[in-house]
Formats: C-alpha cells, structure tokens, sequence
C-alpha cells in the first residue's frame, strides 16, 4: 500500500519547542517497520519553525509573518538533518520536498510534483515533505502542514492518509477539560457537528488542532482516501493504520472522487466573497450539473475579482458549492437576474462554469 504519513510540531518537539530526538526516533521506527512489510510512504513532516526558534534563540514563537518565514528557512535544513540522520540509521533514504498547496492549481506544477514524487518512491526513496515555509505564508498562520498532506494523498494516489497528533484521536468533547469525552472509532462523513467539536488549535507549539486533522481528512475523504487520526506515540500506529487495524479514529472515504482540480477549488483557495442564488440555480447545479447564469443571482457579497474562489449560498446563507466566478462582484451585481440574452455584449455567458465549481453538499 501506499500511505503518507503526517506527524505536527507538538508530536515532535519538546515543551520547550526544541526537536524531541525519543519522539523522532519513534517516528523513524514506524516509518522503517512500515517498510520493512512492503509499503510506500511519504512522509510530511512539520517543525521547521519549531526546529529554528533555538537556534535564533527565541523562548517563544513570533506572531509576525515575516520573522517566522525567517525562522522557518533557519529551521528546514536542522529539521531535515535530523530526520534524514535518523531514517539513514535505520537504513533508509530521505529526499526533502517543499510544497505549497498552490502547486495543486497549477497543472503542470501538480504533475511535475506527482512525477518526482513517483520517481523518489520507485527509487525506494522515503519523500518528507514540507510546506515552503519561506514563501507561503497560510500554513504558517493556520494549518500546519494538515491541509499539504491531504492534497499531497491525493496527488500520489494514497491509500491512506494517517494523521499523527498528541491525542488518540477525536472525541465527543475535548478530553483536556471534559472527563467524560470518549473516543470516536469511526467517521463515516465529516460533518459541522463534528467540526463543532473539534475546536481550534490544540497547543501553543503547532498552528493544527484536531480541527485541522478533521478538515484534513475530510479532503482525504473527498479524495476517496481512508484517513486514521491516532497519537503520535503509540507503539506501531503507522502500520496499524495502514493495514487496518483498530487505532484512533478511522474515517472512511468517499465512494466518488474529486480531480485535482476541483479539490484544489474546493478545500486550498480561501474564498473572496459569496454569490446569493435562488432556488431553481440551485437546483440547476446541484441536481443537473449545470453552470451557474447571471439570471439565478439574486445578490452578491464582498468583494472578487475574475478567477477568485467564492462560495454559492441560498438565501438563508447555507453554502453549498464553491466555484471560479467569470466576473468581478460589482459588474455582477450590475447584471444579477438578467438572462443571457439581455447581456452586454461580450460578457461571459455563466458567472461560473460547471468545470470550475464543486459542490460541497
């Protein structure tokens, strides 16, 4: 099988934020056994900025963009040394690879990607991937690194995504302040209920949180990968979770599989702004797969140009498809209801092509 593995700053450093050497360890440990049964793996790995806060001599993590960018390009290359040391000891081969969940939008740079990465697993290669810290700058403020490793099961074709945090796995209610909070074996669908539950980030060391994991595994799913979110240090999680043994909490895939194209739509673009629709739009491109037309607009909000992501809403504001939109918001509001026939001339007959828009429910 092939399995990408991803393992949070929390997992992997100390309460002091420096890099756990026993915590590595354990982690080289699962990855060689799961190696050593005949799997692939890719390993995407966070910690850069943890990694480079000692050696700038920070006793906490900065807020600003521009200084953790900083740390970040001081910390990448002590990370990699270390976790390239530790799976050499165990006779494997490490080979660093920087993404950026914008290299999914781009065709050719996902394909370049998918090769290299096909050819390092070929070569018996274990990839650890990381987000390009030093120039991207949305993982740092809010995902570490969850969001990189669901595209990143998709790009490579995964069987399963496996989710390493400091918990077991996801529970009814947060286990740190609710004694009665038990845990959740299995997820069949990802929905706001759960979301509801899974709270924000989990600690001051990593921008995650089992929030993350959940919409990390939601792509998974999406992507018709089987996603396991379990602790980090329990003895033989990584091959448990490949082989399906019971650890943590098990969420099952979808049985329809989005393109590269449309996760990236879907889960890596932010959206700029929201378009109103009435009913019969909605029916139109949720039951009949169809465009959406200037004529089932009824408003628009905030602010987008051409090509920005933006959500589709119904009246009552409950988002059910995201998409490209062809125009910018006020020449959209300027021609909301109109049919295509009353259009000026040379403007887009669809506000949103059928080929550009995913729908979320």
């Amino acid at each position: 099988m092939k399995a990408v593995v991803k393992v949070g700053t929390s997992s992997i450093t100390t309460e002091r934020g420096e890099l756990a050497d026993p915590a590595l360890g354990h982690l080289a440990d699962e990855i060689a056994a799961a190696r050593a049964a005949g799997h692939q793996v890719v390993l995407v790995c966070s910690g850069a900025i943890a990694a480079g806060l000692p050696a700038l001599g920070f006793d906490h993590r900065p807020s600003d963009v521009a200084t953790l960018q900083a740390v970040a390009a001081v910390g990448q290359p002590r990370l990699m040394e270390r976790v390239s040391s530790l799976l050499t000891q165990r006779g494997l081969v490490a080979g660093q690879v920087l993404l950026t969940p914008h290299d999914f939008g781009q065709r050719s740079q996902y394909l370049h990607a998918r090769h290299t990465l096909g050819c390092l697993l070929d070569l018996g290669v274990v990839p650890v991937v990381n987000e390009n810290d030093t120039i991207a700058d949305d993982e740092i403020r809010y995902g570490d690194n969850d969001l990189l490793a669901a595209l990143v099961s998709h790009l490579v074709g995964a069987d399963v995504l496996v989710l390493l945090t400091d918990t077991d796995g996801v529970f009814t209610a947060d286990p740190r302040f609710d004694a009665g909070a038990s845990l959740i074996e299995e997820i069949v669908e990802v929905d706001a209920a759960l979301e509801a539950v899974a709270g924000g980030a989990g600690s001051a060391r990593g921008s995650g949180g089992m929030a993350s994991k959940l919409a990390a595994a939601k792509i998974a799913a999406w992507s018709g990968v089987r996603a396991v979110i379990s602790a980090a240090d329990t003895p033989g999680v990584v091959l448990d979770a490949i082989d399906g043994h019971p650890t943590g909490t098990l969420v099952h895939p979808r049985p329809t599989r989005l393109s590269s194209r449309k996760l990236w739509i879907a889960f890596a673009l932010g959206a700029a702004g929201r378009v109103v629709v009435d009913a019969g739009a909605r029916r139109a491109l949720a039951q009949d797969h169809r465009s959406l037309l200037p004529a089932g607009v009824r408003a628009v909000e905030g602010r987008f140009e051409p090509d920005d992501a933006v959500e589709v809403v119904t009246d009552d504001g409950v988002a059910f498809a995201k998409g490209l939109v062809r125009y910018d918001s006020g020449a959209l509001a300027r021609l909301a209801g109109r049919r295509t026939t009353d259009l000026p001339e040379g403007s887009p007959h669809e506000v949103i092509h059928r080929d550009d828009l995913v729908i979320l429910t």
